[in-house]
């Protein structure tokens, strides 16, 4: 009888161990093939001779390093060198070889790679020796096993999500659906990893169930594969005595993966190829940052066609888990290293750990803390092990792994999910099984599967967290809830954030992400460490104003943040949001760190700071309110014009040339409007403004009369009670500013993209519409102050946002922002002098707009040197206001701003920063 396959690869795995680090062929190379042989218990003199004597056709005599008369010729070179080399001096020797004793099997190999060719099935196959527990089925013939063809395996990718989707579809369309469609594929999901990563021996044992048991029309399929999960559900000692051979060769996996009756599927012969070419893909290789949403592009065919964008980089799961533990952990472990009760102790440690998603979707943020938390636990096994470590049995390898999938814990709203991160969680602990196998030499396989995560089928924000672990048990809470703005959620959201949070003032106000942080600070004990991915809106604009007094309250303190980051997707069609990360506690931090991005789409700059406040910044816990009149003493800014006309004012400049020539009278009432499109992008619009118009004049103009006419019935028209009172005055708008002298404008929307803000004068003649702010009375100094880096960092850090685009307000924005308190003369005009620079500057490029002049790619050379500039004599005057002599960053700018704000705002201080 040959060994078991199991038995085969624990034997592959200390092989590899062994062979890892040799490279001589002369001193070595007949040592490796015995001990190769006996990797399938075949004793290699048996059967197979060394340096075989042959005439080649050259009439030279050679020698075979090894053969096996009918079955295999090997031939062995010092690694590193070409396996080609050595196929192709196999060839020249079977002139000297009777028919007999031809091969069937070529194999070729240095020690670091195997190459092996079948040349009755005229296939090739090469992988590198450490690869050798998950191929070993491919040498079956040396064992006795039957013969098996190998290729080359394609690892699984998006295309693969594609073809189950199509199957997911197919089944779908004949009516089976909903909950057994999601289990049934979760099943399959399962059975084609466990094919490639040795849960399934020999490999491909389902690939080869499908193929060799099923009709090619399909037609049985669906039943065959019901019989295989029955068995897959069953201990090998309560299954039938005359079971099939090859359904028994199943292992038992339990977990009640497979323990709920489903209905018997339909399949046909194309639903039988989909599925048998996904069976020729290598899942045993799949990224386990890409596990869920790959498999949930299954489900949603909307996901599918923009799966790219719907999956979570590693890379930006380990910027939250490795600030809010992993970096600790690790730090930890380097210090008790090297002092065994420690290392033993911080073991424990390890395996006590409990780790919670409460929105975890497919369970990426999940699978990626085990991947490394398993890791971590691996160098300390090897550190606490090592003299041991190629003679330990697999039931010790088994003790001494402590972490296991039951210390994670997760909610999700939707079912589907739900079902893929479960099993998401039982291959990432496979795949962490085997590298502890290929580590120690013996295979470590936890099946029949006994633990599972704890993920919870439920409404997060309706749900009691405790219901699901006990925030006694809870170490970390972590993950990344929805994105949704709170003039985008639905109804049943709005219901659930109410449910949540109700009580809170002005709760309309929070973004959907908002309720899981204070559903966080309301369950974590003070020693539970909380992180969340959210969108940049939250720490910002009036939302830092509602959320973040509430978390101050219950005594929250921010540990470490991200500040404003691209969360982006390794794959086409990528999904680029402005995020941050907020990692937070009810306990006083021992350190505080922010990650600084000074460009949003590369590596932050760590800064050690001595308090985050809610706008992510070194400085004390301010939250902006909304301020009625300026901190300082300085002109107020307001809306421009708001017409509530139905757009019958307005006009472009053909249509406002086609009304005059129609109507010549109209020609002086026209005047220019501006909005924030308009300032920026340099396009002419007009207004009618009829507001001062004659009633003689308007009889008139009987074209004007029809405009006023139409606007009267837009507004009666309208649910809007004081909008229904204006239409008793249609000629005015509802509000009306217009200054008398020229006026700053300022764009109340603008793009990210932008250093600045585009800021410019206006003249009285042109009227300003709602979508800009103005500043009546204002002059040069203020020109100055608000196009400088200091005002455009604060107005970054503090306005709220617009899809990405900046929104400026004034009352969070403006009237807050510090201006200098310590003024001198001097400064004020070299702060005019420079402003005056910026707009010569821009007039040296009078043909194009502000959108061109300040595109960060087209900005031009006098612009951006007139803009430093204006930089160094404003920060000059806020270096005299108390201020540093240099600033690094925008973080650096707005901490030193939000320490002037205290001083304005202390009890019985008067701010007198004069215009």
């Amino acid at each position: 009888m040959p060994l078991s396959w199991n038995e085969i690869r624990d034997r592959a795995i200390a092989f590899v161990r062994e062979w890892e680090n040799e490279s001589s062929e002369d001193a070595e190379a007949k040592s490796f093939w015995d001990a190769f042989f006996n990797v399938f218990g075949i004793p290699r003199r048996r059967i197979a001779q060394f340096e075989k004597l042959v005439h080649k056709a050259s009439g030279k005599n050679g020698y075979i390093d090894l053969f096996w008369p009918g079955v295999m010729l090997a031939e062995h070179k010092s690694r590193g060198k070409d396996l080609t080399i050595a196929h192709d001096q196999a060839i020249d020797y079977f002139p000297g070889l009777s028919d007999k004793e031809l091969p069937r099997y070529i194999v070729v190999s240095d020690f670091a790679r195997f190459r092996l060719y079948d040349l009755e099935a005229d296939t090739e196959f090469e992988f590198p020796l450490e690869e050798l527990p998950q191929h070993i089925t491919a040498f079956g013939f040396i064992a006795g096993y039957e013969a098996r063809t190998f290729r080359e395996q394609d690892p699984v990718n998006i295309d693969a999500a594609e073809r189950l989707g199509k199957l997911h579809d197919k089944l779908f369309a004949i009516g089976y659906e909903g909950h057994q469609l999601e289990v049934y594929l979760v099943r399959l999901l399962f059975c084609l990893f466990a094919d490639d990563t040795g849960i399934f021996m020999p490999r491909d044992a389902f690939e080869d169930f499908i193929s060799t048991r099923t009709s090619e029309d399909g037609s049985d399929l669906a039943s065959r594969l019901n019989e295989l999960f029955e068995v897959l559900n069953t201990p090998p000692e309560k299954r039938l005595r005359n079971l099939d051979e090859q359904l028994a060769a199943f292992p038992y996996v339990n977990g009640k993966l497979f323990e709920e009756h489903l209905r018997t599927a339909s399949f046909d012969k194309e639903m039988r190829d989909l599925l048998l070419w996904c069976c020729h893909l290598d899942w045993g290789t799949i990224s386990p940052a890409i596990f869920g949403s790959l498999f949930q592009g299954i489900m949603d065919a909307k996901v599918r066609r923009n799966l790219g964008a719907h999956y979570t980089s590693e890379k930006n799961i380990l910027k939250l888990i490795s600030a809010l533990f992993l970096d600790d952990l690790r730090a930890e472990y380097e210090r008790v290293k090297t002092q065994p009760a420690k290392l033993r102790a911080f073991h424990d440690k390890l395996g006590s750990l409990n780790f919670f998603d409460p929105a975890c979707g497919c369970g990426n943020f999940l699978v990626i803390t085990y991947r490394e938390i398993r890791l971590l636990e691996l160098e300390v096994i090897k550190r606490l092990y090592k003299r041991d470590q190629q003679q330990l049995s697999m039931d010790a390898v088994a003790h001494y792994v402590k972490v296991d999938v039951d210390q994670f814990h997760g909610i999700e709203i939707e079912e589907w999910p739900a079902q893929i991160a479960r099993v998401a969680m039982w291959l990432i602990d496979h795949q962490m099984n085997l590298l502890v196998g290929q580590t120690f030499g013996d295979a470590l396989v936890r099946i029949p599967l006994i633990k599972s995560a704890n993920i919870v089928n439920d409404n997060a924000l309706r749900l009691d967290w405790n219901d699901v672990v006990p925030a006694a048990r809870c170490c970390f809470v972590l993950g990344n809830p929805p994105f949704v703005g709170a003039k985008m959620m639905s109804d049943d959201q709005r219901a659930d954030i109410q449910f949540a949070l109700g009580g809170i003032k002005n709760l309309g106000l929070l973004d959907f992400v908002a309720a899981w942080y204070i559903k966080a600070a309301r369950y974590a004990k003070p020693e539970t460490l909380c992180a969340f991915v959210s969108t940049n809106s939250i720490t910002q604009g009036e939302q830092a104003g509602v959320l973040w007094p509430v978390m101050l309250d219950m005594g929250i303190h921010i540990h470490f943040a991200h500040r404003t980051f691209q969360w982006r997707n390794e794959a086409k069609g990528v999904a680029a949001v402005h995020c941050i990360i907020v990692g937070f506690s009810q306990s006083e931090p021992s350190k505080r760190v922010i990650y600084d991005y000074l460009d949003i789409r590369g590596e932050p700059q760590v800064v050690v700071a001595s308090n985050i406040n809610p706008y992510l910044v070194d400085a004390a816990d301010v939250v902006l309110q909304n301020r009625t009149n300026p901190l300082c003493d300085v002109p107020k800014i307001g809306i421009g014009n708001k017409p509530i006309d139905g757009g019958h004012y307005l006009f472009t400049t053909e249509e406002m040339e086609d009304f005059i020539k129609k109507e010549p009278e109209s020609k002086r009432w026209f005047r220019r409007w501006v909005g924030s499109e308009e300032f920026i992008n340099g396009f002419e619009r007009w207004c009618l403004w009829l507001g001062e118009c004659p009633p003689n004049e308007l009889r008139a103009m009987p074209l004007a009369r029809e405009r006023i006419k139409l606007v009267r019935e837009t507004r009666l028209a309208s649910k809007s009670p004081p909008t229904r009172k204006l239409a008793e005055t249609p000629t005015r708008f509802h509000v009306e500013n217009m200054p008398k002298g020229n006026y700053l404008i300022i764009p109340e929307v603008s793009s990210e993209r932008r250093l600045f803000i585009p800021i410019g004068f206006e003249m009285p003649e042109t009227l300003a519409s709602n979508l800009v702010k103005i500043m009546p009375n204002a002059g040069m100094y203020h020109f100055g102050i608000l196009n400088s880096t200091m005002h455009n960092a604060w107005m970054r850090n503090v306005c709220g946002r617009l899809k990405s685009d900046y929104r400026y307000s004034v009352g969070i924005v403006y009237n807050n922002y510090p201006w200098p308190t310590k003024l001198s003369p001097a400064q004020q005009h070299a702060i005019e002098s420079a402003a005056e620079g910026v707009l010569q500057a821009r007039a040296l490029y009078g043909d194009s707009c502000l959108a061109d002049l300040y595109d960060p790619l087209t900005m031009p050379p006098e612009l951006i040197k007139a803009h430093r500039d204006l930089d160094r004599a404003v920060d000059q005057a806020y270096v005299t206001s108390g201020g540093k002599k240099a600033w690094r960053s925008d973080a650096e700018r707005v901490a030193f701003l939000f320490e002037l704000y205290l001083e304005l705002t202390a009890p019985g201080v008067s701010a007198v920063a004069k215009a």
